[in-house]
């Protein structure tokens, strides 16, 4: 009883932090553009922890985890290197010219910036990037409070429902108070709570077996669960191939990040593109370091279920190895249980940190971009905002609904929508800020094929087998990418005016 206190107490104040920051950071927003990218005056501190820590959603302390428990190294080891990739060069090519092509033509959401870039007057663009966006983030926000909904069932017993709706009410409350600048200074706070949570769990886990010699030698007892060259299979106790097209294909996780909007926008946010240098160089450490813990977690909850400290746990139950470890953590005493509250916090900041971006990049495209640009529907700030913070509760609520069922997989869910906003917008992203000759026609059909590819690739092709059981982003990616160019090719050059902006805004060395 009294680690369930000390627990709740240290839930409460993280809480409590979370929501203080979104009713401070609510004086600041006057207009539509303060809460959606907060006024571009991110630091540079802020900006990479920021774009990290809402990139590594629940998957981060709950997936990938979960993940290396069931079947080793091979599957996440792979993601991981993948994601780590992808982070410095999205940093490296894409932060600076966005910042300065955004600032350029006055654009403050992703949907914006395509229409402005390709001066499409009538906002098509506009439309379907907004309806990509809400397609994918939706859910994707659902998976966030299903995986809250799950942390405080499993651990006081609560209604699922009660706590998933508890968990989703907190994060909205700040999220339409604050708006840009809350959520980026929660995810600063979120992505040091994860790391320290990261840390204790692995630290307490191997001491609790023995030290990591014992988790080693627990780990290759198991076929294949060491190995990069092959997976772990579970019910079977055997390994199965790793091949190298389902490596290439598990590699291209770092494509997804040229087309992440939340991601995006942080490099719009920066106050000075100077800086993200600096900016580049905190994330690529920070995903490394914490990407490689998670893994190394769930090699350390294994050996904790061997020596049955923890449950055997299957299927997507492994996702919950952090809490079990956590809860076993908090038995030993009161200052280990305020510790345990800590690494909860961590898992919900995870969770909160992608949910609250998403929600917000989710309510910028109905209520800025479907609504006033797509329908020429001019509104004054105050009403903006209003409707701004409408949205972000609609939003949510049909998130709520749809994170009904707490069994799904949130690793799964995460890669689906993922590849939906890698492949509809990397393409695009890519072609805008590198090629002169991209069009409005292209981006379009670019942008369509590849957001319809995901689901062709996922639910039919890939259903065939072999060679066409890869993960849905890489071919996606690869087609929306050629259609982009092709019919940008056969159909009339930008206007003389875009392709100065183009040209004026890429003359500076990057």
């Amino acid at each position: 009883m009294t680690s369930q206190i000390c627990i709740i107490i240290s839930i409460m104040v993280y809480l409590g932090l979370m929501i203080y920051i979104g009713v401070t950071y609510s004086k600041q927003n006057t207009q539509a553009s303060e809460f959606y990218l907060g006024g571009r005056r991110l630091g540079p501190l802020v900006t990479a922890m920021s774009a990290e820590a809402s990139d590594m959603s629940s998957y981060l302390l709950m997936g990938l985890p979960g993940l290396a428990y069931i079947s080793g190294i091979a599957d996440v080891g792979w993601t991981a290197i993948g994601l780590a990739i992808g982070t410095y060069l999205n940093w490296l090519f894409v932060s600076k010219r966005i910042r300065r092509y955004s600032s350029r033509i006055g654009s403050f959401t992703i949907p914006d910036f395509f229409a402005r870039r390709y001066g499409d007057d009538k906002h098509i663009l506009t439309c379907i990037a907004a309806i990509v966006i809400v397609v994918f983030f939706v859910p994707y926000t659902a998976s966030g409070f299903a995986a809250c909904g799950k942390l405080f069932s499993t651990l006081f017993g609560m209604n699922y429902m009660i706590a998933m709706l508890l968990s989703a009410a907190v994060i909205v409350l700040y999220c339409t108070l604050g708006g840009f600048l809350a959520v980026s200074t929660t995810d600063l706070i979120q992505g040091i709570t994860m790391s320290v949570a990261l840390l204790i769990v692995v630290g307490f886990g191997a001491v609790t077996v023995g030290g990591f010699d014992t988790v080693i030698a627990n780990a290759s007892e198991l076929p294949g669960y060491l190995s990069m060259v092959q997976t772990h299979v579970a019910d079977t106790m055997s390994a199965k191939p790793y091949t190298f097209l389902t490596i290439c294909s598990t590699l291209a996780w770092g494509l997804g990040y040229f087309g992440m909007p939340h991601i995006l926008l942080r490099f719009m946010a920066i106050e000075d593109e100077n800086k993200l240098k600096l900016s580049r160089r905190i994330a690529t450490v920070w995903v490394v370091i914490s990407m490689a813990v998670a893994v190394f977690i769930g090699i350390v909850g294994y050996s904790l279920s061997k020596m049955n400290v923890i449950p055997m746990l299957e299927g997507s139950n492994s996702e919950t190895v952090i809490v079990q470890i956590a809860s076993t953590l908090s038995m030993h005493g009161v200052v280990p249980a305020l510790i345990a509250g800590v690494i909860l916090a961590g898992i919900l900041a995870a969770t909160m940190s992608t949910a609250d971006s998403q929600l917000l990049a989710a309510a910028s495209s109905i209520s800025q971009n479907l609504v006033q640009d797509f329908g020429k529907k001019k509104l004054d700030t105050r009403t903006s905002l209003i409707i701004a913070r409408v949205t972000v509760i609609v939003i949510s609520l049909i998130a709520v609904f749809i994170a009904q069922d707490p069994n799904s997989s949130i690793f799964t869910i995460v890669s689906f929508a993922w590849a939906g906003f890698g492949a509809a917008f990397g393409p695009v992203v890519l072609l805008a800020l590198f090629w002169k000759r991209s069009n409005r026609q292209g981006a379009l059909a670019g942008m369509i094929t590849g957001g319809v590819m995901v689901f062709v690739w996922k639910y039919g092709i890939a259903t065939l087998g072999g060679a066409f059981a890869i993960y849905e982003l890489l071919p996606a990616f690869v087609i929306a990418l050629i259609v982009n160019v092709v019919v940008s090719l056969v159909t009339p050059a930008p206007s003389k005016e875009l392709v100065e902006t183009f040209e004026s805004v890429n003359q500076k060395s990057l």
